[in-house]
């Protein structure tokens, strides 16, 4: 088993879309320009979504513009639908990410179509990208739990999961959407969903709420899973469950990993660098303990 992880980092997208303050495009070109020169071989840079719902993601087609691309590196954007799609496309997006949930809820509140519909309007999607040679990347929210229904059957994950694999994605992030997971439930969970689709082509996508996220990324480990999405200094949440916020903070899951003999490529240092300057820009202090750890002096004076 391979010891080296991937990590996707999802902080100027899943982070800074639930930001209540306007963040203009030079800090989210810099905050996605950082994260890549710390070494992260794959970060979000933006959604193509309704700026009606989702008005921090409103000028993605400019940041997709504007930054300077690193060799070796991934920028995904979200692409809910084919007009999502030809929007990313226009950016010279080579990578994109659709979105599904276990929760017909979540669906409903999320996008606006249940979970059936929400497939069949990804299919197109996923059709114009292997056209185009675009990678896609599924994403299945309220894996271990929903805002509106409490826990969902894992047949939900398993059947939501395959469905996005078997149209095309090359892997399945599967989020703990609101953090109510447990190692246990995270492990039952995985080794599920698994027995679907190939565990190499599984990645964890674990919020803090409860702050159960780095058990449940070791209890992942144990299961084969070598692909994780973070977000530096724990920014961002989902906008669509009320009091879940905080993913789990990129310099966390990198010191664990690292402490744990895998390895990232990433350079926590440079990190932790980012995390502190993009949450003074932000007016917080940084929500990573091992930010708070290794810059306390630094933050006492924020």
């Amino acid at each position: 088993m391979s010891n080296h992880v991937n990590i996707v980092e999802v902080g100027p997208r899943d982070g800074l879309q639930n930001e209540k303050q306007s963040i203009d495009v030079a800090t989210k070109v810099e905050l996605i320009e950082e994260l890549a020169d710390a070494g992260l071989k794959s970060v979000e840079a933006g959604a193509f979504v309704s700026p009606k719902w989702v008005p921090q993601m409103a000028a993605s087609d400019e940041v997709l513009a504007k930054i300077k691309r690193k060799e070796g590196v991934s920028y995904p954007v979200l692409t809910p639908n084919i007009k999502g799609y030809e929007g990313a496309r226009s950016g010279k997006a080579d990578t994109i990410a659709i979105f599904g949930a276990a929760s017909e809820s979540f669906s409903k509140k999320n996008i606006n179509a249940t979970i059936e519909e929400s497939l069949e309007r990804f299919k197109p999607v996923v059709e114009a990208a292997k056209a185009d040679g675009v990678r896609v990347r599924g994403y299945v929210s309220c894996v271990l739990g929903c805002p509106y229904e409490g826990k969902i059957p894992l047949e939900n994950v398993v059947r939501v999961s395959k469905a996005l694999y078997d149209m095309g994605a090359y892997e399945i992030s599967l989020g703990d959407t609101i953090g109510v997971g447990t190692p246990g439930e995270a492990r039952a969970m995985i080794r599920a969903v698994a027995g679907e689709v190939p565990v190499a082509a599984l990645a964890g996508h674990f919020h803090d709420t409860y702050g159960q996220a780095l058990a449940n990324i070791y209890a992942s480990l144990e299961e084969g899973v070598r692909s994780f999405d973070s977000s530096v200094s724990g920014l961002g949440g989902c906008p669509y469950a009320p009091g879940a916020s905080g993913n789990v903070a990129t310099e966390d899951v990198v010191y664990m990993l690292h402490g744990s003999g895998f390895e990232t490529g990433a350079d926590l240092d440079a990190l932790v660098r980012t995390s502190v300057w993009i949450s003074e820009r932000l007016g917080r202090h940084p929500a990573s303990k091992v930010t708070r750890a290794k810059t306390a002096a630094t933050i006492q004076k924020m």
